[in-house]
């Protein structure tokens, strides 16, 4: 496969990647109000031509003030969409597709850089061995409970280090990718 598909992500210190509810109270910049340092997420999003997202995920973005995937392809991953993609809005599309099922279209429509974003869209793109890249910033904060980055797997993935980077802010970021499915 040509296509790329990439995860750039923030979690807590105890791996969560938002409170049970969906909140990310708990991390700067969740409501869509940019300020300060970026942690290399406008570097990485000028690399992707597509969005793949989940639908808990849309439904929080279309709720910042502004929409935050501006000039990208955006494909909502849900169980509740129909297999064959259907107009959502004006540049979005919404699935019920597999993820290697999805892959496979979006690599023979030219999409070559994918961002994958959702709790359960990155932990299916996971179990279906499909995630190149991980970048991982942790946020010093323990919210004690939440929705995991990280689910079950039918095989072992095997990553590389690449690089970490620590913030003045406390963040930790690391990137790695994928060498090896057992």
């Amino acid at each position: 496969m040509s296509i790329k598909c990439s995860v750039f992500i923030a979690t807590s210190l105890d791996s969560f990647i938002a409170r049970k509810s969906g909140d990310l109270d708990w991390l700067p910049g969740s409501d869509g109000v940019t300020g300060g340092e970026d942690y290399g997420y406008n570097e990485f999003f000028k690399s992707i031509d597509t969005l793949v997202i989940g639908r808990k995920t849309f439904e929080l973005a279309a709720t910042f003030k502004e929409w935050p995937y501006r000039g990208k392809k955006v494909v909502v991953l849900s169980s509740g969409y129909p297999r064959a993609k259907t107009n959502l809005a004006d540049g979005i599309e919404g699935t019920s597709s597999s993820p290697a099922e999805l892959v496979r279209q979006l690599e023979s429509e030219g999409s070559r850089h994918v961002y994958v974003d959702g709790g359960k869209t990155i932990q299916s793109f996971l179990q279906a061995s499909l995630i190149q890249e991980l970048t991982i910033t942790r946020v010093p904060v323990l919210i004690g409970e939440g929705i995991p980055l990280f689910g079950p797997l039918a095989q072992d993935l095997q990553f590389r280090h690449l690089t970490t980077k620590s913030f003045t802010s406390g963040f930790v970021q690391s990137q790695y990718e994928l060498v090896h499915v057992a």
